[in-house]
């Protein structure tokens, strides 16, 4: 891993689907930054089957969001260890107004704030067709897509040869539900930041090294 940037504090913003956490894993790796992945740390929960993870179990299967203060939590915890001080990208996080005013509030009692929030743009009806067929391996977490990345044995994970489910929250009703609730709670979080003179637009259709290269032009110095 690259040696991490000092002072890079970024977040990767946009609905459920348009690739946060594939771009987020590309840009940690180049850059060296700590990820900050609300998605990792909710389902590391659900796993553990702890009545925390209980909980979030069933706000999720819902399509709904968890809680701005639970969030608010595990995301400040994250952000004081040491690595994260050095720099960090913030993926799935802030999803409300209130989560963006609560991290402008932790950052500045640090004296830090974001350098950038980069809006990765995709159609509806791509994110549709990438949710409701994306296959997860409950084992190792490997991904892939009933049309467009299969694995070479139905059903199997290439990986570690376990089983491939559909996550409960990637069932076309639940996809639908999550898209609503993005509209209605999460995007009006674009206009905070853009007020902020902190918000890039990248298209996020296309190769993955193609959008890794628009966010690199679109925030200079972020990969070298």
């Amino acid at each position: 891993m690259a040696e991490a940037r000092r002072g890079l504090r970024i977040a990767l913003f946009g609905p459920p689907g348009v690739g946060k956490g594939t771009q987020a894993a590309e840009i940690v790796k180049r850059t060296g930054v700590a990820l900050v992945s609300t998605g990792n740390m909710l389902r590391e929960a659900m796993r553990e089957d702890t009545p925390l993870g209980r909980k979030v179990c069933s706000v999720v299967d819902r399509g709904d969001l968890v809680p701005d203060d639970l969030v608010g939590e595990l995301v400040a915890t994250r952000l004081g260890r040491d690595e994260a001080r050095r720099g960090f990208l913030l993926d799935g996080y802030p999803r409300t107004v209130a989560q963006a005013l609560f991290l402008d509030a932790f950052l500045e009692a640090r004296g830090e704030a974001l350098d950038a929030v980069v809006n990765l743009d995709v159609p509806e009806a791509e994110i549709l067709d990438r949710l409701t067929g994306r296959r997860v391996c409950g084992e190792c977490g490997a991904t892939y897509h009933a049309l467009n990345n299969r694995p070479r044995v139905e059903g199997r994970c290439d990986a570690c040869g376990e089983a491939l489910a559909q996550r409960p929250d990637d069932a076309p009703n639940t996809v639908t539900e999550r898209l609503r609730v993005y509209a209605e709670r999460t995007a009006p979080v674009l206009d905070h930041f853009r007020a902020a003179g902190l918000l890039v637009r990248v298209d996020g259709t296309g190769a993955v090294a193609e959008v890794l290269e628009r966010i690199a032009r679109a925030v200079p110095g972020i990969l070298g």
